[in-house]
Protein backbone atom coordinates (compact mmCIF):
# COMPACT_ATOMS: atom_id res chain seq x y z
CA UNK A 1 0.00 0.00 0.00
CA UNK A 2 1.38 3.55 -0.96
CA UNK A 3 1.69 5.41 2.01
CA UNK A 4 -0.50 9.04 1.87
CA UNK A 5 1.24 12.19 0.54
CA UNK A 6 2.33 14.53 3.71
CA UNK A 7 -0.80 17.18 3.67
CA UNK A 8 1.21 20.60 3.77
CA UNK A 9 0.47 22.87 6.61
CA UNK A 10 -2.32 25.50 6.07
CA UNK A 11 -1.22 28.97 5.47
CA UNK A 12 -2.23 31.60 7.29
CA UNK A 13 -4.47 34.07 5.82
CA UNK A 14 -3.65 37.40 6.91
CA UNK A 15 -6.87 39.66 7.47
CA UNK A 16 -7.44 42.73 6.07
CA UNK A 17 -7.35 44.96 8.79
CA UNK A 18 -9.27 48.83 9.24
CA UNK A 19 -8.64 51.26 11.52
CA UNK A 20 -12.01 53.99 12.46
CA UNK A 21 -10.68 56.85 14.38
CA UNK A 22 -13.42 59.22 14.71
CA UNK A 23 -16.91 58.61 16.53
CA UNK A 24 -19.50 56.93 14.70
CA UNK A 25 -21.54 54.02 14.99
CA UNK A 26 -19.66 51.34 13.13
CA UNK A 27 -22.40 48.65 13.63
CA UNK A 28 -21.36 44.94 13.47
CA UNK A 29 -17.12 44.77 14.53
CA UNK A 30 -16.77 41.50 13.80
CA UNK A 31 -16.30 40.23 9.85
CA UNK A 32 -14.68 37.30 8.25
CA UNK A 33 -11.32 37.94 6.83
CA UNK A 34 -11.22 41.48 8.00
CA UNK A 35 -9.94 43.20 11.38
CA UNK A 36 -11.85 46.02 12.53
CA UNK A 37 -10.16 48.55 15.46
CA UNK A 38 -12.43 51.43 16.66
CA UNK A 39 -11.59 54.08 18.68
CA UNK A 40 -13.44 57.75 18.56
CA UNK A 41 -11.47 60.81 18.85
CA UNK A 42 -8.11 58.57 18.46
CA UNK A 43 -5.36 61.17 18.97
CA UNK A 44 -4.02 62.28 16.23
CA UNK A 45 -0.42 61.31 16.77
CA UNK A 46 -1.65 57.64 17.60
CA UNK A 47 -3.11 57.71 14.15
CA UNK A 48 0.10 58.36 12.60
CA UNK A 49 2.32 55.93 14.43
CA UNK A 50 -0.60 52.50 14.04
CA UNK A 51 -1.77 54.00 10.50
CA UNK A 52 0.77 51.88 8.47
CA UNK A 53 -0.30 48.78 10.03
CA UNK A 54 -3.43 49.25 8.28
CA UNK A 55 -5.13 48.43 5.01
CA UNK A 56 -7.99 51.07 5.23
CA UNK A 57 -9.08 54.03 7.40
CA UNK A 58 -12.71 55.56 8.04
CA UNK A 59 -12.98 58.80 9.42
CA UNK A 60 -15.57 61.56 9.97
CA UNK A 61 -15.11 65.35 9.45
CA UNK A 62 -12.80 65.29 12.52
CA UNK A 63 -9.54 63.72 11.56
CA UNK A 64 -8.02 65.82 8.65
CA UNK A 65 -6.41 63.42 6.07
CA UNK A 66 -3.40 65.48 4.72
CA UNK A 67 -0.25 64.46 2.94
CA UNK A 68 1.40 64.20 6.33
CA UNK A 69 -1.10 61.35 7.24
CA UNK A 70 -1.00 60.10 4.06
CA UNK A 71 2.64 59.96 3.31
CA UNK A 72 2.50 58.23 7.20
CA UNK A 73 -0.03 55.38 6.21
CA UNK A 74 2.82 54.30 3.41
CA UNK A 75 2.72 51.41 0.61
CA UNK A 76 -0.08 49.30 3.03
CA UNK A 77 -3.11 51.51 3.16
CA UNK A 78 -4.92 51.23 0.37
CA UNK A 79 -8.78 52.94 1.07
CA UNK A 80 -9.85 55.88 3.21
CA UNK A 81 -13.57 55.86 4.17
CA UNK A 82 -15.38 59.06 5.12
CA UNK A 83 -18.98 58.78 7.21
CA UNK A 84 -21.13 60.71 5.52
CA UNK A 85 -21.52 63.21 2.78
CA UNK A 86 -18.06 66.01 2.59
CA UNK A 87 -15.07 64.62 2.13
CA UNK A 88 -13.60 68.30 2.89
CA UNK A 89 -11.26 67.04 5.07
CA UNK A 90 -9.20 64.77 2.95
CA UNK A 91 -7.09 65.94 0.86
CA UNK A 92 -8.60 64.21 -2.65
CA UNK A 93 -5.72 64.99 -5.31
CA UNK A 94 -3.05 63.55 -3.44
CA UNK A 95 -5.12 60.76 -2.02
CA UNK A 96 -5.98 60.37 -6.04
CA UNK A 97 -1.82 60.94 -6.79
CA UNK A 98 -1.02 58.09 -4.33
CA UNK A 99 -3.63 55.53 -5.90
CA UNK A 100 -6.00 55.78 -2.50
CA UNK A 101 -9.31 55.31 -3.01
CA UNK A 102 -12.13 57.83 -1.14
CA UNK A 103 -15.01 56.59 -0.65
CA UNK A 104 -17.92 58.40 1.36
CA UNK A 105 -21.79 57.31 2.51
CA UNK A 106 -23.99 60.23 1.08
CA UNK A 107 -27.21 57.82 0.95
CA UNK A 108 -27.05 57.30 4.27
CA UNK A 109 -28.93 60.43 5.78
CA UNK A 110 -31.30 60.63 2.38
CA UNK A 111 -34.81 59.99 4.62
CA UNK A 112 -33.80 62.37 7.40
CA UNK A 113 -32.91 64.99 4.85
CA UNK A 114 -36.24 64.61 3.19
CA UNK A 115 -38.30 64.44 6.34
CA UNK A 116 -36.49 67.80 7.42
CA UNK A 117 -37.91 69.50 4.18
CA UNK A 118 -41.09 68.11 4.85
CA UNK A 119 -41.00 69.58 8.60
CA UNK A 120 -39.78 73.10 7.83
CA UNK A 121 -43.20 73.04 4.82
CA UNK A 122 -45.42 72.05 7.24
CA UNK A 123 -44.06 74.38 10.16
CA UNK A 124 -43.70 77.27 7.43
CA UNK A 125 -47.84 76.30 6.60
CA UNK A 126 -48.72 76.84 10.34
CA UNK A 127 -46.83 79.59 11.48
CA UNK A 128 -44.89 77.53 14.12
CA UNK A 129 -41.72 79.82 14.03
CA UNK A 130 -43.97 82.88 14.36
CA UNK A 131 -46.60 81.26 16.70
CA UNK A 132 -43.82 79.59 19.08
CA UNK A 133 -41.72 83.47 19.23
CA UNK A 134 -44.78 85.47 19.98
CA UNK A 135 -46.01 83.42 22.86
CA UNK A 136 -42.32 83.05 24.20
CA UNK A 137 -42.82 87.18 24.28
CA UNK A 138 -46.11 86.58 26.04
CA UNK A 139 -48.32 87.07 23.27
CA UNK A 140 -51.40 85.08 22.66
CA UNK A 141 -52.54 84.67 19.32
CA UNK A 142 -54.75 82.92 18.25
CA UNK A 143 -55.65 84.50 15.24
CA UNK A 144 -53.18 83.44 12.71
CA UNK A 145 -54.12 81.43 10.15
CA UNK A 146 -52.45 78.60 8.45
CA UNK A 147 -52.73 76.51 5.67
CA UNK A 148 -53.65 72.70 5.26
CA UNK A 149 -51.50 70.81 2.53
CA UNK A 150 -54.04 68.20 1.73
CA UNK A 151 -54.84 68.88 -2.26
CA UNK A 152 -52.53 71.71 -2.65
CA UNK A 153 -49.30 71.28 -5.17
CA UNK A 154 -46.01 70.48 -3.86
CA UNK A 155 -43.28 71.51 -6.63
CA UNK A 156 -39.86 69.84 -6.36
CA UNK A 157 -36.74 70.97 -7.83
CA UNK A 158 -35.00 67.89 -8.51
CA UNK A 159 -35.90 64.44 -8.52
CA UNK A 160 -32.83 62.28 -7.06
CA UNK A 161 -32.76 60.45 -4.26
CA UNK A 162 -33.58 62.96 -1.62
CA UNK A 163 -36.14 64.34 -3.83
CA UNK A 164 -38.17 61.20 -4.84
CA UNK A 165 -38.67 60.50 -0.75
CA UNK A 166 -40.00 64.09 -0.44
CA UNK A 167 -42.44 63.02 -3.40
CA UNK A 168 -43.18 59.87 -1.49
CA UNK A 169 -44.15 61.67 1.75
CA UNK A 170 -45.70 64.47 0.12
CA UNK A 171 -48.30 61.96 -1.99
CA UNK A 172 -49.03 60.72 1.49
CA UNK A 173 -49.71 63.91 2.90
CA UNK A 174 -52.52 64.16 0.13
CA UNK A 175 -50.49 66.62 -1.74
CA UNK A 176 -50.11 66.95 -5.52
CA UNK A 177 -46.71 66.35 -7.01
CA UNK A 178 -44.73 68.47 -9.83
CA UNK A 179 -41.23 68.49 -10.55
CA UNK A 180 -38.58 69.98 -12.98
CA UNK A 181 -35.45 67.34 -13.17
CA UNK A 182 -34.38 67.32 -16.76
CA UNK A 183 -31.93 64.85 -16.01
CA UNK A 184 -34.48 61.87 -15.04
CA UNK A 185 -36.30 60.39 -17.64
CA UNK A 186 -39.77 59.86 -18.04
CA UNK A 187 -39.53 56.35 -16.52
CA UNK A 188 -39.00 57.25 -13.30
CA UNK A 189 -41.84 60.08 -12.97
CA UNK A 190 -43.94 57.35 -14.07
CA UNK A 191 -42.73 55.33 -11.24
CA UNK A 192 -43.31 57.80 -8.61
CA UNK A 193 -46.64 58.99 -9.87
CA UNK A 194 -45.05 62.47 -10.11
CA UNK A 195 -46.62 65.13 -13.05
CA UNK A 196 -43.50 66.59 -15.29
CA UNK A 197 -42.77 70.07 -15.74
CA UNK A 198 -40.60 70.88 -18.79
CA UNK A 199 -39.49 73.81 -17.27
CA UNK A 200 -38.40 75.66 -13.82
CA UNK A 201 -40.71 78.43 -15.69
CA UNK A 202 -43.59 75.91 -16.40
CA UNK A 203 -43.08 74.33 -12.23
CA UNK A 204 -43.22 77.57 -10.90
CA UNK A 205 -47.15 79.17 -11.71
CA UNK A 206 -48.42 75.99 -10.51
CA UNK A 207 -47.20 75.20 -7.45
CA UNK A 208 -48.41 76.11 -3.33
CA UNK A 209 -45.16 74.69 -2.12
CA UNK A 210 -41.45 74.54 -3.43
CA UNK A 211 -39.18 72.71 -2.04
CA UNK A 212 -35.17 72.10 -4.10
CA UNK A 213 -33.15 69.24 -3.93
CA UNK A 214 -30.47 69.25 -6.33
CA UNK A 215 -26.88 69.98 -6.31
CA UNK A 216 -25.22 73.45 -6.14
CA UNK A 217 -23.72 73.93 -9.85
CA UNK A 218 -22.87 76.52 -11.84
CA UNK A 219 -26.07 75.97 -13.23
CA UNK A 220 -27.91 75.86 -9.91
CA UNK A 221 -26.74 78.73 -7.90
CA UNK A 222 -29.12 81.13 -7.69
CA UNK A 223 -31.52 79.30 -10.07
CA UNK A 224 -34.43 80.80 -7.73
CA UNK A 225 -33.91 84.21 -7.46
CA UNK A 226 -36.39 87.21 -7.54
CA UNK A 227 -38.10 86.72 -10.91
CA UNK A 228 -38.58 82.87 -10.12
CA UNK A 229 -40.05 83.72 -6.52
CA UNK A 230 -42.46 86.14 -8.30
CA UNK A 231 -44.05 83.79 -10.83
CA UNK A 232 -45.00 81.61 -8.05
CA UNK A 233 -48.58 82.16 -6.48
CA UNK A 234 -49.50 84.77 -3.66
CA UNK A 235 -49.22 83.20 -0.62
CA UNK A 236 -46.83 79.99 -1.25
CA UNK A 237 -43.91 78.57 0.87
CA UNK A 238 -40.37 77.90 -0.16
CA UNK A 239 -38.07 75.70 1.31
CA UNK A 240 -34.69 74.85 0.78
CA UNK A 241 -33.27 72.04 2.78
CA UNK A 242 -30.20 70.92 0.06
CA UNK A 243 -27.10 73.48 -0.95
CA UNK A 244 -27.67 77.28 0.11
CA UNK A 245 -27.36 79.69 -2.77
CA UNK A 246 -29.86 77.94 -4.86
CA UNK A 247 -32.42 80.04 -3.81
CA UNK A 248 -31.56 83.21 -3.77
CA UNK A 249 -31.30 84.64 -0.01
CA UNK A 250 -31.80 88.22 -0.63
CA UNK A 251 -34.71 87.32 -3.10
CA UNK A 252 -36.57 84.80 -0.54
CA UNK A 253 -35.90 87.76 2.28
CA UNK A 254 -37.52 90.24 -0.15
CA UNK A 255 -40.39 88.44 -0.87
CA UNK A 256 -41.14 87.48 2.79
CA UNK A 257 -41.14 91.02 3.85
CA UNK A 258 -43.57 91.87 0.81
CA UNK A 259 -45.61 89.36 1.52
CA UNK A 260 -45.54 87.56 -1.36
CA UNK A 261 -44.45 84.60 0.12
CA UNK A 262 -46.70 83.12 3.31
CA UNK A 263 -43.43 81.59 4.67
CA UNK A 264 -40.32 79.83 4.29
CA UNK A 265 -37.46 77.28 5.94
CA UNK A 266 -34.17 77.10 5.46
CA UNK A 267 -31.48 74.61 6.50
CA UNK A 268 -28.89 76.07 4.66
CA UNK A 269 -26.49 79.29 4.23
CA UNK A 270 -24.21 80.54 1.56
CA UNK A 271 -21.59 80.75 4.32
CA UNK A 272 -22.45 78.97 7.64
CA UNK A 273 -22.47 79.52 10.50
CA UNK A 274 -24.46 82.85 9.46
CA UNK A 275 -22.93 86.25 10.73
CA UNK A 276 -25.16 87.71 13.56
CA UNK A 277 -26.05 89.89 11.48
CA UNK A 278 -27.62 87.82 8.47
CA UNK A 279 -30.63 88.84 6.70
CA UNK A 280 -31.78 85.69 7.56
CA UNK A 281 -32.13 86.06 11.31
CA UNK A 282 -34.72 88.92 11.38
CA UNK A 283 -36.98 87.75 8.08
CA UNK A 284 -40.30 87.39 8.90
CA UNK A 285 -42.13 84.02 8.70
CA UNK A 286 -38.87 81.75 7.90
CA UNK A 287 -38.16 78.92 10.07
CA UNK A 288 -34.13 78.19 10.26
CA UNK A 289 -32.36 74.70 11.34
CA UNK A 290 -28.59 74.97 11.23
CA UNK A 291 -27.65 72.39 8.76
CA UNK A 292 -29.47 69.44 10.33
CA UNK A 293 -30.19 67.30 7.19
CA UNK A 294 -28.35 64.48 8.37
CA UNK A 295 -28.95 65.13 12.02
CA UNK A 296 -30.91 62.01 13.36
CA UNK A 297 -29.92 59.08 15.36
CA UNK A 298 -31.15 56.39 12.41
CA UNK A 299 -28.86 58.41 10.03
CA UNK A 300 -25.78 58.64 12.39
CA UNK A 301 -25.93 54.60 12.73
CA UNK A 302 -26.81 53.93 9.08
CA UNK A 303 -23.98 56.35 8.42
CA UNK A 304 -21.42 54.43 10.07
CA UNK A 305 -22.75 51.16 9.46
CA UNK A 306 -22.86 51.68 5.43
CA UNK A 307 -19.07 53.50 4.79
CA UNK A 308 -18.02 50.57 7.04
CA UNK A 309 -19.70 48.01 4.46
CA UNK A 310 -18.19 49.87 1.42
CA UNK A 311 -14.41 49.75 2.84
CA UNK A 312 -14.76 46.18 3.19
CA UNK A 313 -16.29 45.75 -0.25
CA UNK A 314 -14.01 48.18 -1.89
CA UNK A 315 -10.75 46.09 0.00
CA UNK A 316 -12.34 43.22 -1.84
CA UNK A 317 -12.35 44.92 -5.27
CA UNK A 318 -16.26 46.15 -5.67
CA UNK A 319 -15.70 49.95 -6.23
CA UNK A 320 -19.24 50.95 -7.70
CA UNK A 321 -20.71 52.92 -4.41
CA UNK A 322 -19.50 55.59 -2.55
CA UNK A 323 -16.83 56.57 -4.62
CA UNK A 324 -15.54 60.32 -4.20
CA UNK A 325 -12.80 59.84 -6.27
CA UNK A 326 -10.57 58.11 -8.87
CA UNK A 327 -7.18 56.82 -8.64
CA UNK A 328 -5.01 57.40 -11.60
CA UNK A 329 -4.80 55.11 -14.61
CA UNK A 330 -1.76 53.21 -14.96
CA UNK A 331 1.02 55.32 -16.56
CA UNK A 332 0.68 53.26 -20.38
CA UNK A 333 -3.15 53.49 -20.13
CA UNK A 334 -2.69 56.95 -19.41
CA UNK A 335 -0.11 57.79 -21.81
CA UNK A 336 -2.02 56.15 -25.14
CA UNK A 337 -6.04 56.97 -24.02
CA UNK A 338 -5.24 60.45 -22.15
CA UNK A 339 -6.07 62.72 -25.05
CA UNK A 340 -9.17 60.68 -26.03
CA UNK A 341 -10.62 60.58 -22.22
CA UNK A 342 -9.86 64.43 -22.47
CA UNK A 343 -12.26 63.98 -25.10
CA UNK A 344 -14.91 61.79 -24.18
CA UNK A 345 -15.66 63.82 -20.89
CA UNK A 346 -16.06 66.97 -23.25
CA UNK A 347 -18.32 65.34 -25.56
CA UNK A 348 -20.17 63.53 -21.99
CA UNK A 349 -20.61 67.48 -21.24
CA UNK A 350 -21.94 69.04 -24.54
CA UNK A 351 -24.34 66.47 -24.57
CA UNK A 352 -25.85 66.86 -20.91
CA UNK A 353 -26.66 70.56 -22.18
CA UNK A 354 -28.40 69.91 -25.52
CA UNK A 355 -30.18 66.86 -24.44
CA UNK A 356 -30.54 66.26 -20.88
CA UNK A 357 -32.69 63.12 -19.27
CA UNK A 358 -31.74 61.06 -22.00
CA UNK A 359 -32.57 57.06 -21.88
CA UNK A 360 -29.79 56.00 -24.52
CA UNK A 361 -26.53 56.72 -25.14
CA UNK A 362 -24.45 55.28 -27.99
CA UNK A 363 -20.47 55.04 -28.57
CA UNK A 364 -19.17 54.57 -31.51
CA UNK A 365 -15.37 54.12 -31.83
CA UNK A 366 -13.83 54.68 -35.72
CA UNK A 367 -10.42 53.79 -36.42
CA UNK A 368 -7.90 52.05 -34.96
CA UNK A 369 -7.06 53.19 -31.28
CA UNK A 370 -3.98 52.95 -29.66
CA UNK A 371 -5.45 51.23 -26.87
CA UNK A 372 -9.12 49.47 -26.17
CA UNK A 373 -10.98 52.48 -25.78
CA UNK A 374 -13.45 50.92 -23.63
CA UNK A 375 -12.12 53.79 -20.58
CA UNK A 376 -13.55 56.42 -22.91
CA UNK A 377 -17.05 55.19 -22.37
CA UNK A 378 -16.91 56.10 -18.86
CA UNK A 379 -14.77 59.48 -19.72
CA UNK A 380 -18.03 60.19 -21.58
CA UNK A 381 -20.46 58.99 -18.56
CA UNK A 382 -18.31 61.35 -16.52
CA UNK A 383 -19.16 64.08 -18.57
CA UNK A 384 -23.34 63.37 -19.20
CA UNK A 385 -23.44 63.13 -15.78
CA UNK A 386 -21.58 65.71 -14.26
CA UNK A 387 -24.18 68.44 -12.25
CA UNK A 388 -27.40 65.97 -12.58
CA UNK A 389 -26.64 63.28 -9.91
CA UNK A 390 -26.75 63.25 -6.05
CA UNK A 391 -22.87 61.80 -6.56
CA UNK A 392 -19.87 63.26 -7.68
CA UNK A 393 -19.57 60.91 -11.35
CA UNK A 394 -16.26 59.92 -11.93
CA UNK A 395 -14.30 56.71 -13.56
CA UNK A 396 -15.10 54.76 -10.80
CA UNK A 397 -19.01 54.97 -10.33
CA UNK A 398 -20.00 56.44 -13.65
CA UNK A 399 -21.59 53.21 -14.62
CA UNK A 400 -22.88 52.47 -11.59
CA UNK A 401 -24.89 56.12 -11.63
CA UNK A 402 -25.91 55.57 -15.36
CA UNK A 403 -27.71 52.21 -14.64
CA UNK A 404 -29.10 53.78 -11.35
CA UNK A 405 -29.98 56.64 -13.44
CA UNK A 406 -31.96 54.16 -15.88
CA UNK A 407 -29.24 55.65 -18.77
CA UNK A 408 -28.70 52.36 -21.29
CA UNK A 409 -24.97 52.43 -22.61
CA UNK A 410 -24.46 51.08 -26.16
CA UNK A 411 -20.76 50.62 -27.93
CA UNK A 412 -19.89 50.36 -31.29
CA UNK A 413 -16.49 49.82 -33.03
CA UNK A 414 -15.85 50.57 -36.17
CA UNK A 415 -12.88 49.67 -38.30
CA UNK A 416 -12.04 52.80 -40.63
CA UNK A 417 -12.31 56.36 -39.81
CA UNK A 418 -13.30 58.15 -42.58
CA UNK A 419 -11.62 61.29 -42.68
CA UNK A 420 -9.66 61.05 -38.96
CA UNK A 421 -7.18 58.33 -37.74
CA UNK A 422 -9.55 58.02 -35.26
CA UNK A 423 -12.98 59.51 -33.91
CA UNK A 424 -15.27 59.47 -31.32
CA UNK A 425 -19.00 60.13 -31.97
CA UNK A 426 -21.40 60.15 -29.15
CA UNK A 427 -25.70 60.10 -29.77
CA UNK A 428 -28.29 60.18 -26.94
CA UNK A 429 -31.69 59.28 -27.42
CA UNK A 430 -34.93 60.39 -25.34
CA UNK A 431 -37.93 60.67 -25.38
CA UNK A 432 -40.31 57.00 -27.20
CA UNK A 433 -43.26 56.10 -27.11
CA UNK A 434 -46.08 58.47 -27.16
CA UNK A 435 -43.65 61.26 -27.36
CA UNK A 436 -41.48 62.09 -30.11
CA UNK A 437 -38.28 60.64 -30.04
CA UNK A 438 -35.71 63.19 -29.66
CA UNK A 439 -31.49 62.72 -30.66
CA UNK A 440 -28.17 64.55 -30.17
CA UNK A 441 -25.44 63.74 -31.83
CA UNK A 442 -21.70 65.20 -31.15
CA UNK A 443 -17.90 63.88 -32.57
CA UNK A 444 -14.69 63.88 -32.13
CA UNK A 445 -11.05 63.10 -32.73
CA UNK A 446 -7.31 64.34 -30.76
CA UNK A 447 -4.43 66.16 -32.22
CA UNK A 448 -2.04 64.93 -30.75
CA UNK A 449 -2.78 64.95 -27.36
CA UNK A 450 -5.40 67.88 -27.98
CA UNK A 451 -9.44 67.15 -28.42
CA UNK A 452 -11.03 68.47 -31.43
CA UNK A 453 -14.75 68.84 -31.81
CA UNK A 454 -15.24 67.46 -35.61
CA UNK A 455 -19.23 66.60 -35.89
CA UNK A 456 -22.32 68.36 -34.10
CA UNK A 457 -25.49 66.37 -35.46
CA UNK A 458 -25.04 65.66 -39.40
CA UNK A 459 -22.75 68.48 -39.85
CA UNK A 460 -18.23 68.70 -40.39
CA UNK A 461 -16.76 70.92 -37.68
CA UNK A 462 -13.41 71.33 -36.15
CA UNK A 463 -13.25 73.45 -33.42
CA UNK A 464 -10.94 72.83 -30.17
CA UNK A 465 -13.57 72.52 -27.54
CA UNK A 466 -13.39 74.50 -24.90
CA UNK A 467 -14.95 77.51 -22.78
CA UNK A 468 -18.42 78.79 -24.12
CA UNK A 469 -19.58 77.26 -27.05
CA UNK A 470 -22.43 78.62 -29.08
CA UNK A 471 -24.18 76.92 -32.04
CA UNK A 472 -26.55 78.26 -34.22
CA UNK A 473 -28.00 77.22 -37.40
CA UNK A 474 -29.41 79.32 -40.24
CA UNK A 475 -30.12 79.22 -43.58
CA UNK A 476 -26.94 79.39 -46.05
CA UNK A 477 -27.28 82.49 -47.05
CA UNK A 478 -24.67 85.75 -46.57
CA UNK A 479 -24.37 88.06 -43.70
CA UNK A 480 -25.60 85.42 -40.88
CA UNK A 481 -22.26 85.45 -39.80
CA UNK A 482 -22.16 89.30 -39.65
CA UNK A 483 -24.93 89.72 -37.87
CA UNK A 484 -24.31 87.98 -35.28
CA UNK A 485 -21.05 88.38 -34.89
CA UNK A 486 -22.03 92.68 -34.61
CA UNK A 487 -24.33 91.77 -32.11
CA UNK A 488 -21.87 89.97 -29.95
CA UNK A 489 -19.37 93.08 -30.33
CA UNK A 490 -22.32 94.64 -28.84
CA UNK A 491 -22.17 93.13 -25.64
CA UNK A 492 -18.26 93.37 -25.64
CA UNK A 493 -17.93 89.01 -26.09
CA UNK A 494 -15.10 88.32 -28.27
CA UNK A 495 -15.29 85.23 -30.53
CA UNK A 496 -12.05 83.13 -29.83
CA UNK A 497 -12.85 80.29 -32.98
CA UNK A 498 -14.95 79.91 -35.02
CA UNK A 499 -15.74 76.43 -37.83
CA UNK A 500 -18.64 76.43 -40.46
CA UNK A 501 -20.61 73.47 -41.93
CA UNK A 502 -23.45 73.17 -44.63
CA UNK A 503 -25.57 70.02 -45.54
CA UNK A 504 -25.94 71.91 -48.98
CA UNK A 505 -25.08 74.83 -51.27
CA UNK A 506 -28.19 77.22 -50.13
CA UNK A 507 -29.66 75.36 -47.27
CA UNK A 508 -29.41 74.71 -43.63
CA UNK A 509 -26.04 75.50 -42.48
CA UNK A 510 -24.37 74.99 -38.80
CA UNK A 511 -21.57 77.36 -37.19
CA UNK A 512 -20.05 77.20 -33.95
CA UNK A 513 -17.94 80.02 -32.28
CA UNK A 514 -16.26 79.50 -28.89
CA UNK A 515 -16.68 83.02 -27.17
CA UNK A 516 -14.66 84.19 -23.83
CA UNK A 517 -17.45 84.97 -21.73
CA UNK A 518 -21.12 83.13 -21.35
CA UNK A 519 -24.71 84.23 -22.54
CA UNK A 520 -27.14 85.18 -20.16
CA UNK A 521 -30.67 84.47 -21.73
CA UNK A 522 -31.89 87.73 -22.96
CA UNK A 523 -28.55 87.62 -25.21
CA UNK A 524 -29.39 84.05 -26.84
CA UNK A 525 -33.36 84.98 -26.90
CA UNK A 526 -31.70 88.02 -29.20
CA UNK A 527 -29.67 85.75 -30.91
CA UNK A 528 -32.70 83.89 -31.73
CA UNK A 529 -34.81 86.55 -32.37
CA UNK A 530 -32.05 87.47 -35.54
CA UNK A 531 -33.89 87.21 -38.57
CA UNK A 532 -30.94 85.17 -39.85
CA UNK A 533 -31.38 82.64 -37.39
CA UNK A 534 -32.98 79.63 -36.71
CA UNK A 535 -32.00 77.85 -33.32
CA UNK A 536 -28.78 78.85 -31.55
CA UNK A 537 -27.72 77.26 -28.23
CA UNK A 538 -24.90 77.70 -26.05
CA UNK A 539 -22.62 75.11 -23.90
CA UNK A 540 -19.77 75.19 -21.55
CA UNK A 541 -17.09 72.66 -21.58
Amino acid sequence: MTAPLPTAPAVPVTPLRVLICDEMNPGNLVHSGFELDYEGNMPREEILRLLPEYDALITRSRTKVDRELIDAAGPRLKVIGRGGVGVDNIDLDYASLRGLLVLNAPESNNVSAAELAIMHLMAAARGLTRSDSKTRQGVWDRKFLGLELKDRTLGIVGLGRIGSIVADRAQGLRLNVVAFDPYVPDSKFERLGVKRAATLDELLPQVDFLTVHTPLTDETTGMVGARELALMRPDSIVVNAARGGIIEEQALVDALHSGHLFGAGVDVFVDEPPTPDHIFLSAPNLGITAHLGANTREAQERVGAEIVARVLAALHGDVSKGAVNAPALDAKTLELLGGHLDLGGKLGRILAQLLPGAHNIEVTFQGEFPADPVPVVTAVLVGYLSGSTDELPNMINARALAKERGLNVAIREVADSPDYQTEVIVKVFSGGGEEKERTRTVGGTVFGRSPRLTRLRDYRVELEPQGFILIASNQDKPGAVAKLSNLLGTWGVNIAGMALGRAQKGGEALFTLTLDDGLNPEQLQAIRDLDVIDSAYIVRV
